[in-house]
């Protein structure tokens, strides 16, 4: 196992968790961008996208991500991180048919 390997297992309880916060960081760099650093019709189609895919999610998949992010969000010691991560699910249509 390498170096780089061994560091992603200690820091994520699973793949799962590793992807979820691997999607929030991207959309937090996303929903942050100026105009200058990316094309706001884009911006839209990536936010919009995503939440046409976690609109697919199963309602057992949507809880596990609203529960990571839960999990997430009690961690982040950044306010206006933790204010997107507890944000997500009713920003990105998670809600809506959660169980």
């Amino acid at each position: 196992m390498t170096c780089w390997e061994t560091a992603f297992m200690s820091v994520y309880s699973s793949l799962t968790h590793a992807l979820a916060a691997a999607l929030a960081d991207v959309l937090w760099f996303i929903e942050g961008s100026e105009d200058e650093q990316m094309d706001p019709d884009d911006a839209v189609k990536v936010l919009e996208g995503v939440a046409h895919l976690l609109s697919k999610l199963s309602s057992d998949q949507r809880s596990e991500l609203i529960d990571l992010l839960g999990s997430m969000a009690e961690a982040e010691s950044d306010p206006a991180r933790r204010e997107f991560l507890e944000g997500f699910p009713e920003g990105f249509g998670l809600l809506d048919d959660a169980v």
